[in-house]
C-alpha cells in the first residue's frame, strides 16, 4: 500500500480504509514493544504551510522504562496541511522514521486522530494500515467528535463521540493536568486506545514514546537548523 499523492486520491482510500474490517487487536498480558511517532516541520511560516517544507520525524521504540531506539529522518512536506487530509502532509515522512527504527513495535502511538475524522480514517489509523501495525491516536483535542472532559484523577476517561459512536475517550494521565484525547485507530477499539496509553505512560503527561519520538524530532530539526 502506498501513500496517496492528490486529495482525491486521499478521500478515496480513506473511505476504503473506514470501511474495511481488520481482525482486531487486544492489549496482550506480556512486556509491549512500544512505539510512538511524531514530526515537525521548518518554523517561521505561517498559515497551513505549503508541499516541500522541510520536516523531521521521529520514531521511538521502548519497553518499560527502556529506550530501546530512536530514528530520525528528513524528508519534504508533501502537501499544505489540511484537516483531514494531514497523511498527504505527514504520512511518508512518519512511516520512514518507523521503518528506520530495528523492529516494528507491537503498537505505534502516532500524534494525530483515528476514527476522530469526518471520513472515519485519520492519519493514525491509515500510518498503522500501510504499516500492519496497530495503532493508536493521541492528540491534544477532538478533531470532529464531542465530549466532556473527565473528573481530575489520574486514569480518568470520558467518552467522546460522533452521532452516537464512541471513537475516543478524554484520558488524563496526571491529576490537575489538561487530558489528553486517544483515539481507536488501525486494530484498535476507544478502550483498548486508553488501555495502551496507561501501559505506555511514563512520568510525563504525554505517553512515553511518543514524548521522546517529539523530543527527538524537535532536536533533529534544531540541529539541522543551527546548521
Amino acid at each position: 500500500m502506498e501513500w496517496p499523492k492528490t486529495r482525491e486520491e486521499m478521500i478515496a482510500a480513506q473511505e476504503a480504509l473506514a470501511a474495511a474490517s481488520p481482525g482486531p487487536w487486544e492489549l496482550p498480558r506480556r512486556e509491549l514493544l512500544f512505539g510512538g511517532c511524531y514530526v515537525c516541520f521548518g518554523r517561521g511560516s505561517s498559515g497551513p504551510g505549503k508541499a516541500g517544507d522541510p520536516g523531521w520525524a521521529a520514531a521511538a521504540l521502548t519497553r518499560g522504562i527502556e529506550i530501546v531506539r530512536i530514528a530520525t529522518v528528513e524528508g519534504l512536506a508533501g502537501a499544505p496541511y489540511e484537516a483531514g487530509l494531514l497523511g498527504l502532509r505527514e504520512g511518508p515522512l512518519l512511516e520512514a522514521a518507523v521503518r528506520a527504527l530495528p523492529a516494528l513495535p507491537d503498537v505505534l502511538l502516532v500524534n494525530a486522530t483515528g476514527r476522530d475524522h469526518p471520513r472515519r480514517a485519520g492519519l493514525a489509523l491509515h500510518l498503522g494500515a500501510i504499516l500492519g501495525v496497530p495503532t493508536v491516536g493521541v492528540t491534544h483535542r477532538t478533531l470532529v467528535a464531542v465530549g466532556e472532559w473527565p473528573e481530575d484523577r489520574a486514569g480518568a476517561t470520558s467518552p467522546v463521540t460522533i452521532d452516537g459512536e464512541v471513537v475516543g475517550y478524554w484520558l488524563r494521565t496526571q491529576r490537575g493536568a489538561r487530558p489528553l484525547v486517544v483515539h481507536a485507530a488501525w486494530r484498535t477499539d476507544a478502550e483498548t486506545a486508553g488501555a495502551v496509553v496507561l501501559a505506555a505512560d511514563g512520568s510525563a503527561r504525554t505517553p512515553e514514546p511518543l514524548r521522546i519520538a517529539r523530543q527527538a524530532a524537535r532536536l533533529a530539526r534544531q540541529e539541522a537548523i543551527s546548521g
